[in-house]
Formats: structure tokens, sequence, C-alpha cells
């Protein structure tokens, strides 16, 4: 068996910056999508996103669905099937390893239900446990078959895309995450659990993101971009705001769409498109990172000690949330538009990014980072 010391977690000082940076980054993303999630009270348009009057929030609805929805998440999972190759060569001859890697997905899940009861249906920490298991049986498949399967895969992406969103303009009740309009909040904590078992049919596209990470870390691509990587950080963001611009004039009132099919169009459009543009947001923060090199002024040293925190941050975003705009506590998300949402989730964001740079100054560690990497790496 491996000793302690060659299964540790990587240090700090040991980290590549890109990782880290993009994840510091794209939380603000990730903040801003989620928070809309926790929007009610009013009637539901394309992609279950509240139908808003004010030319302020209806530009701010626009721009999030252009930009931000169905685009975040896949770059972080990218991110998480890089991340994989890097534990998994470390002990690459190691049946260890494949333990590790596996025990980490486990409890990964373990949190994300945890997560996904209390506080966020919409979760990611238990779709990236589930992503985990299958990441670890193709750590050995050859890399044309990886890209081949990414590939196939985006058939089943497109149809789920197709259907997993398919509230009829002016709805008064959604189809999927009911939770966040009910006031009682044991009700809403039994609804949390079912949406969060429903969750991963709608977040297909990261299953395609993942297995490209996976072929990207085998190239190390983050810390040391090539070509590749410089035509993904052009085409992928233009390909994802291209498909994302229809939903988010749709979202935005800015335009009109007739029948049931044509909405069913443009989200398999809008999902599919949004894996090019993480994978190219991902792209970009590495040719940034690679730019910046070792002259990290202090934003970009607090945006990596937020990237090194990430499930944290994370998670401290949905006690904001569920604090502020949940109708059983603060209730905000029955009145708040996108535009003030928007502002409340960057402020969230910005709060942990000043809260991680004040334990990367103390030298503590993530507490759910702490936690989950003492459950993955115990030895027995």
């Amino acid at each position: 068996m491996a000793s302690t010391l060659e299964l540790r977690p990587v240090g700090e000082r040991e980290r590549v910056l890109a990782p880290d940076l993009a994840r510091g980054v794209m939380l603000a993303l990730i903040a801003v999508a989620n928070s809309a999630v926790y929007l009610y009270g009013r009637p539901y348009g394309i992609r279950q996103h509240v139908i808003e009057h004010d030319l302020p929030d209806r530009v701010a609805g626009a721009l999030t669905m252009s930009l931000v929805d169905a685009r975040a998440y896949p770059m972080f999972a990218a991110l998480f099937g890089y991340g994989m190759v890097q534990i998994w060569n470390r002990r690459r001859e190691d049946a260890e390893g494949r333990r590790v890697l596996r025990r980490r997905s486990l409890w990964l899940l373990a949190f994300g239900a945890v997560h996904g009861v209390l506080l966020f249906s919409g979760d990611v920490l238990g779709l990236y446990g589930l992503l985990g298991l299958l990441l670890v049986r193709l750590l050995r498949v050859r890399d044309r078959t990886l890209l081949i399967l990414a590939a196939a895969w985006l058939v089943p992406v497109a149809l789920s895309a197709a259907l997993a969103y398919s509230t009829p303009h002016g709805a008064t009740e959604r189809t999927f995450f009911w939770s966040y309009a009910v006031a009682d909040p044991a009700t809403a904590m039994a609804l949390r659990a079912v949406e969060w078992v429903m969750t991963p049919f709608g977040m297909m596209g990261v299953v395609t993101a993942a297995v490209v990470g996976l072929w990207a870390g085998r190239r190390d691509l983050m810390a040391v971009p090539d070509g590749v990587m410089r035509r993904a950080a052009v085409w992928g963001p233009l390909i994802g705001v291209a498909g994302g611009l229809p939903v988010g004039l749709v979202a935005g009132e800015f335009v009109e769409v007739g029948g049931q099919a044509t909405v069913m169009v443009l989200n398999a459009v809008h999902v599919v498109s949004g894996i090019a543009g993480g994978l190219g947001y991902a792209a970009l923060m590495a040719l940034l990172a690679r730019r910046i090199g070792a002259r990290r002024g202090p934003v970009v040293t607090a945006l990596s000690a937020c990237g090194q925190r990430s499930m944290t941050c994370y998670l401290l975003q949905s006690v904001v949330f569920v604090a502020v705009l949940t109708p059983y506590v603060g209730g905000l998300g029955g009145t708040l538009g996108s535009a003030a949402t928007v502002a409340l989730a960057l402020g969230a964001w910005a709060g942990t990014v000043l809260l991680a740079e004040l334990m990367r100054r103390a030298g503590v560690r993530g507490p759910a980072e702490t936690l989950l990497r003492r459950l993955a790496y115990r030895r027995g």
C-alpha cells in the first residue's frame, strides 16, 4: 500500500494557477446562474426563467441566459475531469489511486445529497460524484475513444435539453424546481429531495465536458496551453454566445417564438452550444494564467484562493441565497428582479472571494475541502 506521503493532497505551492483561477472566476457565473432559480411568484418562460417587464431586468435575464446558463457548469465539469487525471497520475500503477478516486467520488455524492436536500436541489456536487465514478472507468481508455464518447453523448444531451425545461410560456408553475415557491420549509425540503434526484437529467451536458477535461488532463493543457487551447478560447465562447443568444432574447422578452417544438429546438441548441462555451471559458482562463505567470497581484491571488476553496465557497453561496431569497426565510425571491438578483449573486461571490483570501493568509484550507480530503485519502 502506498504511503500517506505519496498519496497526500497537492500542497498550495505545487498547484497550477489556471484551474484555481478558472474556478475562482467562474464561481461568479455559478452564483448568477443559481440565484435565478430562487425567483418565484411570477409567470415563467423559456428554461423556467421568470417573465419580467422592466428593461434592466429583461437585459439582465437575456445576458444571464446567453452567457451563463448551461455554460458555467460544463466548465467546472471539464476542470473536474482534468483534476481527476492529476490525481491519477500521482499513483498510476497503484490500485490505491483508484480507491482514492472512488472514495472521493462517493463522498462527493454524499456531500451533494446533503447540500441538495437542505439548501439547493440544483446541486452539482452529487452529479460530479457520479461523474467521478464514471471517469475512473475511463482513465485507461484511448484518447480517440474518449473523444468519440464525448461527441456521441451530445445526442442524449440534446434530447434531454429539449424535454427537461418544457415549461409553457406564461405558466404559473414550473415543471421542475417546485420547492423554491413553497413557503413551508418542511414541504420544501421534501420536494428538494425529489428535485435533487431529478437534476442530473437536466444537466447531462457535463458528461461530455468532463470527458473532454479528462482528455485535456492527459496533455496538461491547462498548465501548458497549445494551439488547440488557443482555438478553443476563440471558438468556444463564440459558439456559446451564438447558441445562447436566441434563448436569451426570448427570456428577455425581446423576441417571441411560436410553438413548443421551436422552444424545444432552442433549448437543445442552447445546451449543446453551452458545452462549447464552457470549454472555451476554461481555455481562456488557461491562456490568461499563462500570461500572468508568476506575476500574481492581490486580485489574482484572491481569486486563486477562492478557486482552491471552491466547494466551500459554492456551499456558502447557497446559504446566502436561502437566507435572502426563499419564501420561508428572507422572501425576496418573490419580489427581486433579475438585475437585482445578479447584483446579489455577484455580491455573495465577492464575499466568498474575500473570505477565501483571509483564509489563505491565515493558512486555513476550506472546511469542505479539508473534510473531503480526510475522507478520500484515509488509509485502510
